[in-house]
Protein backbone atom coordinates (compact mmCIF):
# COMPACT_ATOMS: atom_id res chain seq x y z
CA UNK A 1 0.00 0.00 0.00
CA UNK A 2 1.17 3.45 -0.42
CA UNK A 3 2.29 5.22 2.59
CA UNK A 4 1.83 8.64 3.00
CA UNK A 5 4.65 10.87 3.14
CA UNK A 6 5.14 13.20 6.34
CA UNK A 7 4.99 16.85 6.79
CA UNK A 8 8.77 18.56 6.14
CA UNK A 9 9.25 20.17 9.79
CA UNK A 10 10.06 23.78 9.05
CA UNK A 11 7.24 23.99 7.04
CA UNK A 12 5.09 22.82 10.25
CA UNK A 13 7.16 25.77 12.23
CA UNK A 14 6.57 27.95 9.21
CA UNK A 15 10.49 28.62 9.48
CA UNK A 16 13.37 28.47 6.81
CA UNK A 17 16.07 25.47 7.01
CA UNK A 18 18.74 28.56 8.09
CA UNK A 19 16.17 28.95 11.24
CA UNK A 20 18.47 29.71 14.37
CA UNK A 21 17.34 27.81 18.08
CA UNK A 22 15.85 31.46 19.20
CA UNK A 23 13.45 31.59 15.78
CA UNK A 24 13.07 27.79 16.19
CA UNK A 25 12.09 28.42 19.71
CA UNK A 26 9.97 31.56 18.95
CA UNK A 27 7.98 29.65 16.15
CA UNK A 28 7.22 26.66 18.38
CA UNK A 29 5.76 29.04 20.66
CA UNK A 30 3.28 30.54 18.51
CA UNK A 31 2.31 27.33 17.05
CA UNK A 32 1.73 25.16 20.07
CA UNK A 33 -0.22 28.39 21.44
CA UNK A 34 -2.79 28.56 18.39
CA UNK A 35 -3.08 24.63 18.52
CA UNK A 36 -3.26 24.12 22.35
CA UNK A 37 -6.06 21.84 22.81
CA UNK A 38 -6.91 24.09 25.66
CA UNK A 39 -7.60 26.67 22.96
CA UNK A 40 -9.46 24.36 20.61
CA UNK A 41 -11.63 21.87 23.29
CA UNK A 42 -12.84 19.50 21.03
CA UNK A 43 -10.64 20.26 17.38
CA UNK A 44 -9.25 17.23 16.00
CA UNK A 45 -7.71 19.11 13.05
CA UNK A 46 -6.06 21.07 16.05
CA UNK A 47 -5.32 18.16 17.96
CA UNK A 48 -3.72 16.92 15.05
CA UNK A 49 -1.59 19.96 14.21
CA UNK A 50 -0.28 20.45 18.04
CA UNK A 51 0.68 16.87 18.04
CA UNK A 52 2.86 17.86 14.46
CA UNK A 53 3.92 21.09 16.17
CA UNK A 54 5.38 18.98 19.23
CA UNK A 55 6.84 16.49 17.30
CA UNK A 56 8.86 18.76 14.89
CA UNK A 57 10.04 20.99 17.75
CA UNK A 58 11.32 18.05 19.78
CA UNK A 59 13.61 17.47 16.95
CA UNK A 60 14.77 21.06 15.42
CA UNK A 61 15.67 22.20 19.06
CA UNK A 62 18.21 19.30 19.58
CA UNK A 63 20.92 20.27 17.21
CA UNK A 64 22.26 16.08 16.86
CA UNK A 65 18.77 15.16 15.97
CA UNK A 66 18.66 18.55 13.91
CA UNK A 67 21.63 17.47 12.30
CA UNK A 68 20.51 14.50 10.95
CA UNK A 69 16.94 15.84 9.85
CA UNK A 70 18.84 18.13 7.46
CA UNK A 71 20.55 15.73 6.15
CA UNK A 72 18.39 12.58 5.49
CA UNK A 73 15.04 13.61 6.31
CA UNK A 74 12.71 11.55 8.62
CA UNK A 75 15.00 8.55 7.47
CA UNK A 76 17.42 10.16 9.55
CA UNK A 77 16.01 10.75 12.88
CA UNK A 78 13.88 7.34 12.68
CA UNK A 79 11.06 7.97 14.51
CA UNK A 80 13.31 10.72 17.12
CA UNK A 81 10.53 13.04 16.91
CA UNK A 82 7.60 10.41 17.50
CA UNK A 83 5.52 10.69 20.80
CA UNK A 84 4.59 7.16 22.35
CA UNK A 85 2.28 9.00 24.40
CA UNK A 86 -0.59 9.35 21.52
CA UNK A 87 -2.31 6.28 20.38
CA UNK A 88 -5.42 5.37 18.00
CA UNK A 89 -7.60 5.79 20.75
CA UNK A 90 -6.26 9.62 21.19
CA UNK A 91 -4.21 11.35 23.52
CA UNK A 92 -1.62 9.41 26.04
CA UNK A 93 -0.41 10.71 29.51
CA UNK A 94 -0.76 14.57 28.27
CA UNK A 95 1.75 15.21 31.13
CA UNK A 96 4.61 12.69 30.26
CA UNK A 97 4.37 13.72 26.92
CA UNK A 98 4.48 17.91 26.87
CA UNK A 99 6.12 18.02 30.45
CA UNK A 100 10.06 18.81 28.92
CA UNK A 101 8.85 20.80 26.00
CA UNK A 102 6.40 22.97 27.98
CA UNK A 103 8.29 23.56 30.55
CA UNK A 104 11.52 24.61 28.96
CA UNK A 105 9.58 27.18 26.58
CA UNK A 106 6.35 28.17 28.67
CA UNK A 107 8.15 28.95 31.94
CA UNK A 108 8.44 24.93 33.51
CA UNK A 109 6.39 23.17 35.89
CA UNK A 110 4.28 22.37 33.18
CA UNK A 111 3.01 18.36 33.16
CA UNK A 112 5.53 17.95 36.66
CA UNK A 113 4.42 15.34 39.06
CA UNK A 114 5.71 16.97 42.55
CA UNK A 115 9.28 17.55 43.52
CA UNK A 116 11.83 20.51 43.45
CA UNK A 117 10.46 23.48 41.09
CA UNK A 118 11.95 23.12 37.95
CA UNK A 119 15.25 24.86 37.05
CA UNK A 120 14.39 27.41 33.65
CA UNK A 121 17.09 28.73 31.31
CA UNK A 122 16.51 32.59 30.59
CA UNK A 123 15.44 34.27 27.74
CA UNK A 124 18.02 34.54 24.76
CA UNK A 125 18.40 38.27 23.85
CA UNK A 126 19.13 39.79 19.92
CA UNK A 127 20.91 43.00 18.59
CA UNK A 128 22.85 44.53 15.83
CA UNK A 129 26.04 46.14 15.56
CA UNK A 130 26.75 48.32 12.47
CA UNK A 131 30.64 47.89 10.99
CA UNK A 132 32.00 49.73 8.02
CA UNK A 133 33.49 47.58 5.00
CA UNK A 134 36.86 48.33 6.60
CA UNK A 135 36.25 46.98 9.73
CA UNK A 136 34.63 43.99 8.56
CA UNK A 137 37.68 43.48 6.62
CA UNK A 138 39.81 43.36 9.48
CA UNK A 139 38.49 42.19 12.42
CA UNK A 140 36.88 44.11 14.91
CA UNK A 141 36.40 44.55 18.98
CA UNK A 142 33.34 45.76 19.61
CA UNK A 143 31.77 47.36 23.30
CA UNK A 144 28.22 46.84 23.34
CA UNK A 145 25.84 48.27 25.97
CA UNK A 146 22.39 46.76 26.48
CA UNK A 147 20.19 45.66 29.35
CA UNK A 148 19.22 42.65 31.01
CA UNK A 149 17.46 40.86 33.54
CA UNK A 150 20.25 40.26 36.43
CA UNK A 151 19.60 38.80 40.26
CA UNK A 152 18.91 41.88 42.35
CA UNK A 153 21.88 42.94 44.19
CA UNK A 154 19.52 44.01 47.14
CA UNK A 155 18.72 40.74 47.93
CA UNK A 156 20.88 38.73 46.06
CA UNK A 157 18.16 36.85 44.20
CA UNK A 158 16.05 36.20 46.88
CA UNK A 159 13.28 38.36 46.67
CA UNK A 160 13.23 38.81 50.34
CA UNK A 161 13.59 42.46 51.95
CA UNK A 162 17.30 42.09 54.61
CA UNK A 163 16.32 40.45 57.80
CA UNK A 164 12.78 38.61 56.08
CA UNK A 165 13.05 34.84 54.60
CA UNK A 166 11.19 33.37 52.12
CA UNK A 167 8.97 30.23 53.16
CA UNK A 168 7.06 27.32 51.06
CA UNK A 169 4.10 28.38 49.40
CA UNK A 170 0.27 27.06 50.47
CA UNK A 171 -1.02 27.09 47.08
CA UNK A 172 2.01 24.52 45.93
CA UNK A 173 2.84 22.92 49.16
CA UNK A 174 6.13 23.89 47.30
CA UNK A 175 6.10 22.17 44.71
CA UNK A 176 6.01 25.43 42.21
CA UNK A 177 3.06 23.71 40.68
CA UNK A 178 -0.39 23.61 40.57
CA UNK A 179 -3.15 20.71 38.91
CA UNK A 180 -5.36 21.61 36.64
CA UNK A 181 -8.12 19.48 34.94
CA UNK A 182 -10.24 19.58 31.91
CA UNK A 183 -12.24 16.44 30.49
CA UNK A 184 -9.50 14.20 29.96
CA UNK A 185 -6.90 15.95 30.30
CA UNK A 186 -4.81 17.14 33.08
CA UNK A 187 -2.16 19.81 33.56
CA UNK A 188 0.09 20.99 35.60
CA UNK A 189 0.90 24.49 35.54
CA UNK A 190 3.19 26.84 37.27
CA UNK A 191 1.81 28.13 40.70
CA UNK A 192 0.40 31.77 40.33
CA UNK A 193 1.31 32.65 43.69
CA UNK A 194 5.02 31.76 44.11
CA UNK A 195 5.80 31.77 40.04
CA UNK A 196 7.05 28.63 40.59
CA UNK A 197 9.61 28.59 43.27
CA UNK A 198 8.09 26.86 45.63
CA UNK A 199 8.56 29.43 48.17
CA UNK A 200 7.02 33.22 48.98
CA UNK A 201 8.56 35.96 50.40
CA UNK A 202 7.45 37.25 54.01
CA UNK A 203 8.45 41.21 53.24
CA UNK A 204 9.43 41.86 49.47
CA UNK A 205 12.88 43.00 48.72
CA UNK A 206 11.87 47.13 47.79
CA UNK A 207 14.76 47.07 44.96
CA UNK A 208 13.23 44.51 43.08
CA UNK A 209 9.35 44.29 44.60
CA UNK A 210 9.88 40.87 45.38
CA UNK A 211 10.70 39.18 41.96
CA UNK A 212 14.47 38.84 42.72
CA UNK A 213 15.60 40.05 39.51
CA UNK A 214 16.21 43.83 38.00
CA UNK A 215 17.34 45.15 34.71
CA UNK A 216 20.55 45.68 34.70
CA UNK A 217 23.22 47.90 32.34
CA UNK A 218 25.59 45.19 30.55
CA UNK A 219 28.79 45.73 28.71
CA UNK A 220 30.28 43.41 26.94
CA UNK A 221 32.89 43.43 24.10
CA UNK A 222 32.22 41.41 21.24
CA UNK A 223 35.03 40.33 19.16
CA UNK A 224 33.99 40.34 15.04
CA UNK A 225 35.84 38.18 13.10
CA UNK A 226 37.62 39.70 9.73
CA UNK A 227 35.49 38.92 6.31
CA UNK A 228 32.42 39.31 8.26
CA UNK A 229 29.40 40.21 5.97
CA UNK A 230 25.97 41.17 6.88
CA UNK A 231 23.24 38.69 8.66
CA UNK A 232 25.95 37.00 10.32
CA UNK A 233 25.21 36.06 13.80
CA UNK A 234 27.40 35.76 16.93
CA UNK A 235 26.91 33.89 19.81
CA UNK A 236 27.53 35.71 23.56
CA UNK A 237 26.96 32.39 25.76
CA UNK A 238 24.95 33.52 29.16
CA UNK A 239 24.87 36.93 27.91
CA UNK A 240 21.32 36.45 28.02
CA UNK A 241 18.52 37.24 30.79
CA UNK A 242 19.20 35.33 33.98
CA UNK A 243 16.75 32.12 34.27
CA UNK A 244 14.45 31.15 37.57
CA UNK A 245 15.01 28.46 40.07
CA UNK A 246 18.87 28.40 39.24
CA UNK A 247 18.49 27.61 35.64
CA UNK A 248 21.11 30.12 33.94
CA UNK A 249 21.55 32.78 31.59
CA UNK A 250 20.09 32.36 28.03
CA UNK A 251 22.52 33.64 25.56
CA UNK A 252 23.27 36.87 23.62
CA UNK A 253 22.78 37.04 19.74
CA UNK A 254 24.58 39.56 17.84
CA UNK A 255 23.35 40.18 14.18
CA UNK A 256 26.17 41.70 11.86
CA UNK A 257 25.17 44.61 9.48
CA UNK A 258 27.92 45.76 7.17
CA UNK A 259 27.56 49.28 5.93
CA UNK A 260 27.68 50.18 2.12
CA UNK A 261 31.33 51.79 0.74
CA UNK A 262 31.34 54.72 -1.29
CA UNK A 263 33.70 52.86 -3.99
CA UNK A 264 33.65 49.18 -3.14
CA UNK A 265 30.79 47.01 -3.48
CA UNK A 266 30.81 43.37 -2.58
CA UNK A 267 29.88 40.24 -3.94
CA UNK A 268 30.39 37.77 -1.54
CA UNK A 269 34.41 37.37 -0.73
CA UNK A 270 35.16 39.92 -3.91
CA UNK A 271 34.92 43.14 -4.14
CA UNK A 272 33.56 45.45 -7.24
CA UNK A 273 35.45 48.53 -8.23
CA UNK A 274 34.99 51.29 -11.13
CA UNK A 275 38.04 52.26 -12.42
CA UNK A 276 38.19 54.98 -15.56
CA UNK A 277 40.66 55.01 -18.50
CA UNK A 278 40.85 56.87 -21.41
CA UNK A 279 40.24 55.70 -24.88
CA UNK A 280 44.15 55.77 -25.44
CA UNK A 281 44.85 53.31 -22.93
CA UNK A 282 42.15 51.21 -23.48
CA UNK A 283 43.95 50.89 -27.10
CA UNK A 284 47.24 51.20 -26.55
CA UNK A 285 47.40 49.65 -23.20
CA UNK A 286 49.04 50.56 -20.22
CA UNK A 287 48.89 50.70 -16.56
CA UNK A 288 47.08 52.18 -13.77
CA UNK A 289 47.01 52.33 -9.81
CA UNK A 290 43.42 51.43 -8.46
CA UNK A 291 42.92 51.47 -4.33
CA UNK A 292 42.11 48.74 -2.23
CA UNK A 293 40.23 48.06 0.70
CA UNK A 294 43.56 48.20 3.00
CA UNK A 295 43.91 51.96 2.28
CA UNK A 296 46.91 51.05 -0.57
CA UNK A 297 46.96 51.34 -4.06
CA UNK A 298 48.16 48.42 -6.28
CA UNK A 299 49.08 49.05 -10.32
CA UNK A 300 47.06 46.88 -12.77
CA UNK A 301 47.93 46.46 -16.32
CA UNK A 302 45.55 47.53 -19.16
CA UNK A 303 45.57 44.94 -22.03
CA UNK A 304 45.77 46.37 -25.71
CA UNK A 305 42.11 46.67 -26.78
CA UNK A 306 40.33 46.79 -23.64
CA UNK A 307 36.73 47.27 -24.45
CA UNK A 308 34.34 49.29 -22.24
CA UNK A 309 32.41 47.18 -19.64
CA UNK A 310 35.63 44.49 -18.69
CA UNK A 311 36.49 43.47 -15.55
CA UNK A 312 39.56 43.01 -15.05
CA UNK A 313 40.42 40.69 -11.80
CA UNK A 314 43.08 41.66 -9.31
CA UNK A 315 43.60 37.93 -7.51
CA UNK A 316 43.49 37.84 -4.03
CA UNK A 317 42.83 41.75 -3.25
CA UNK A 318 39.34 41.61 -1.72
CA UNK A 319 37.97 40.60 1.47
CA UNK A 320 38.96 37.75 3.76
CA UNK A 321 37.44 34.14 3.59
CA UNK A 322 35.33 34.20 6.71
CA UNK A 323 36.62 31.04 8.77
CA UNK A 324 38.88 30.02 5.98
CA UNK A 325 42.28 30.81 4.41
CA UNK A 326 42.59 32.96 1.79
CA UNK A 327 41.05 36.06 0.16
CA UNK A 328 38.30 36.97 -2.61
CA UNK A 329 39.63 39.08 -5.33
CA UNK A 330 39.46 42.59 -6.34
CA UNK A 331 36.92 42.96 -9.69
CA UNK A 332 38.13 45.88 -11.62
CA UNK A 333 35.08 47.50 -14.14
CA UNK A 334 36.89 49.27 -16.53
CA UNK A 335 34.91 52.46 -17.60
CA UNK A 336 36.65 54.51 -20.79
CA UNK A 337 36.51 58.07 -19.83
CA UNK A 338 34.48 60.54 -22.94
CA UNK A 339 35.96 63.92 -22.49
CA UNK A 340 33.33 66.86 -22.52
CA UNK A 341 35.61 68.96 -23.60
CA UNK A 342 38.58 68.83 -26.32
CA UNK A 343 41.81 71.42 -26.85
CA UNK A 344 42.40 72.14 -31.11
CA UNK A 345 44.86 70.07 -31.18
CA UNK A 346 43.02 67.13 -29.38
CA UNK A 347 40.29 67.61 -31.65
CA UNK A 348 42.67 68.03 -34.98
CA UNK A 349 43.83 64.38 -33.59
CA UNK A 350 40.24 62.78 -33.23
CA UNK A 351 39.08 63.98 -36.21
CA UNK A 352 42.31 62.81 -38.15
CA UNK A 353 41.72 59.60 -36.31
CA UNK A 354 38.07 59.01 -37.01
CA UNK A 355 38.82 59.52 -40.82
CA UNK A 356 41.48 56.98 -40.83
CA UNK A 357 38.86 54.25 -39.06
CA UNK A 358 36.03 55.68 -40.95
CA UNK A 359 37.79 55.17 -44.58
CA UNK A 360 38.44 51.45 -43.98
CA UNK A 361 35.35 50.29 -41.81
CA UNK A 362 32.33 49.25 -43.29
CA UNK A 363 28.82 50.96 -42.54
CA UNK A 364 27.10 49.82 -39.98
CA UNK A 365 24.69 47.93 -42.04
CA UNK A 366 27.00 45.99 -43.56
CA UNK A 367 28.51 44.97 -40.14
CA UNK A 368 24.81 43.53 -39.35
CA UNK A 369 23.98 41.86 -42.79
CA UNK A 370 27.51 41.83 -44.50
CA UNK A 371 26.56 43.70 -47.30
Amino acid sequence: MPTTMKEDYYQILGIERSATEVEIKSAFRRQAMKYHPDRNPGDKNAEEQFKKVNEAFSVLSDPQKKQMYDQYGHDGVNGAGGFGGFNANGFGDFSDVFGSIFGDVFGGGFGRRGGAPRAQRGEDLKLDISLTLEEAFSGKEVPVDYTRLDNCSACDGSGAAPGSARKTCRSCNGSGTVTYSQGFFSMRQVCPDCGGRGTVVEKPCPECRGSGHKRVKEQITVKVPSGVRTGVTLRVSNGGDIGTNGGGFGDLYVEVQVKEHKIFRRAGDDLLLDAPITFPQAVLGGSIKVPTIEGKEVEMTIPKGTQFGSVLKMQGNGMPKLGKKGFGDLLVNVKIEVPKKTTSKQKELLEALAAEMGGKKKSFLEDLFGK
